[in-house]
């Protein structure tokens, strides 16, 4: 049990790892999933947005009172809504109208400052690589208009630390070494690297997957050029700055009706309610579950909650 906390960011982490049993029945492997919803801002981007915030008081690169900006596609313009709001930085974020209303309200509500700028070739609910210059170019304009601190987080190394550091060894501890497969997507591949390395550190033989939308599997190079998908904050045009492929094992993908029916499943058999690429990160996870050694343990996380997507596709309105 936590101690009295002195204010929000020390609930950031510590998230639970939970073993998928209704989903996994009868196959050779387990898969267990890292909740990262149970962080105050409902994903996985609240431990690299916390630590970037960290890092940069102490190198002196973000002052007090200074702007905060952002271009992301929500989580991490959350997490760092968070922890502005109590280190007193004001923030903001720069998406592209393509992300969900649900994130735009949120950021709102927690104080930032959205700027939304209008898609080129994408639809709702599908932000293409276009798209993502144009979030970009905007994002660059504003920052120097502002004299803004960006957090950065497809460059900043903070991101891998914060999963080094944080969701790496928690899997570790969690699974007491016991863990033979580590399988995520990698948008920043922020959490890939960070948990991936710490993994391999410990125990050579394990082995990390990386999760790619069918019609983006850019890292692979399967893929020339991305097509739309539904898996937000992944899969544009460019391999990640962050991404170091000496880390990764394997390559596997996953299409948005794969994602799609993972993430219904996961909510009405796992009561786990997540968002596409969540689903997407537990497809691969039982596909690879279908083909592993018997009694092996994967391990993939649940990037964010299903409330960020009420109003897409993914959990359609029934009267």
């Amino acid at each position: 049990m936590r101690p009295l906390l002195p204010d929000i960011l020390g609930a950031v982490g510590e998230t639970p790892l939970v073993a998928l049993e209704r989903l996994g029945r009868g196959l050779p492997g387990r898969v267990a999933a890292k909740i990262e919803y149970a962080n105050p801002g409902a994903s996985v981007k609240d431990r690299p947005a916390l630590r970037i915030i960290q890092d940069a008081e102490k190198a002196k690169t973000l002052k007090r009172g200074q702007t905060v900006i952002e271009r992301t596609s929500g989580n991490m313009g959350t997490g760092l809504a968070i922890a502005c709001a109590v280190k007193e930085y004001p923030l903001v974020v720069v998406m592209s109208t393509g992300n969900s209303l649900e994130r735009v309200r949120m950021l709102r509500a927690l104080g930032a400052k959205v700027v939304r700028i209008p898609q080129v070739d994408g639809k709702p609910g599908q932000v293409t690589s276009r798209d993502l210059q144009a979030v970009e170019k905007a994002t660059i304009a504003l920052q120097k208009k502002l004299g803004a601190f960006r957090a950065d987080q497809f460059v900043n190394p903070s991101v891998i630390k914060s999963h080094y550091q944080g969701t790496g060894r928690e899997i570790w501890e969690q699974t007491r070494g016991r863990v033979d497969l580590f399988v995520s997507v990698a948008g920043s591949a922020g959490t890939f690297m960070g948990a991936a390395t710490y993994l391999k550190k410990r125990k050579p033989s394990i082995q990390a997957i990386a999760v790619e939308p069918a019609k983006a599997a850019i890292l692979s190079g399967k893929v020339k050029n991305p097509g739309r998908h539904k898996l937000q904050g992944v899969g544009y045009a460019e391999i990640p700055a962050l991404y170091d492929a000496r880390y990764c094992d394997g390559y596997i993908q996953v299409t948005d009706r794969e994602a799609a029916d993972t993430a219904r499943k996961l909510a009405r058999r796992e009561g786990i309610f997540c968002g596409f690429t969540s689903g997407a990160n537990v497809a691969a996870a039982l596909k690879l579950a279908r083909k592993a050694r018997r009694g092996a343990l994967i391990v993939t996380v649940i990037c964010d909650s299903g409330l960020k997507y009420l109003s897409t596709d993914l959990f359609p309105q029934r009267e």
